[in-house]
């Protein structure tokens, strides 16, 4: 009996459909396998079913192989140089386009973080936004608490220097308050001895004197 060659055209029947995909797949990666052993070459096959469903088969690491594709197709890009060129401003213009993007959504951002445009915000945006801004203030709270607090211990520690100094000061002080009165004291016995002295000196020479004068007395001749 002679095989009847099947048409290739869609399966209508959803179920035959079904059936030939999965059995025509097996085959596909089946022959592949074979390909790959037998030529030592890799391979990698991805397929989606209708469903959406992936299918996949790999002589060796499918990520590797589809680096390598990539790799092989930007070596081949760039071996033209019109295609390296098309290619280095498309690349430019796109991210060009992507940086105007982004600027002008920052920008309509930071408007509306300054209370600018809401009108066009809907009742979600607005309730997103109130969470943003009362994150920050209380974020801005917390590091200006922080901040305080660290002022704060900062003043009381030159506060407590201070008051050691003058504590030092007060102390320097007194030592030599006393200290000037000691040597005060000390000078007035010193004035003290030396009038002593002295006194004492006189009172010897006025000794002295009246001893002389008493002997010439007794030596001088006498009154007729």
């Amino acid at each position: 009996m002679v095989r009847q060659k099947i048409q290739i055209k869609k399966i209508d029947n959803l179920t035959a459909r079904q059936v030939t995909f999965s059995k025509r797949r097996r085959g596909l990666f089946k022959k592949a396998q074979e390909l790959s052993t037998l030529c030592d070459a890799d391979i990698g096959l991805i397929v989606f079913s209708a469903t959406g469903k992936l299918f996949e088969y790999s002589s060796s690491s499918m990520v590797q192989l589809i680096e390598k594709h990539k790799m092989q197709s930007e070596r081949e890009n760039m071996d033209s140089p019109d295609q390296l060129q098309y290619s280095n401003l498309h690349s430019e213009k796109k991210t060009c386009t992507m940086l105007s993007r982004e600027f002008v959504e920052k920008n309509r951002e930071l408007r509306t973080l300054n209370g600018e445009e809401l009108q066009a915000l809907g009742l979600e945006e607005l309730m997103k936004l109130e969470k943003i801004v009362e994150g920050g203030i209380s974020r801005v709270l917390k590091i200006k608490g922080d901040k305080f607090m660290r002022e704060i211990s900062s003043l009381k520690k030159k506060e407590a220097q201070l008051q050691e100094q003058n504590s030092q000061l007060k102390q320097q002080s007194e030592q030599a308050r006393v200290l000037n009165e000691f040597e005060g004291q000390n000078a007035t016995e010193q004035g003290q001895s030396a009038d002593s002295i002295t006194n004492n000196r006189s009172l010897v020479n006025s000794q002295q004197d009246y001893n002389d004068s008493d002997t010439s007395l007794k030596l001088g001749l006498a009154f007729p």
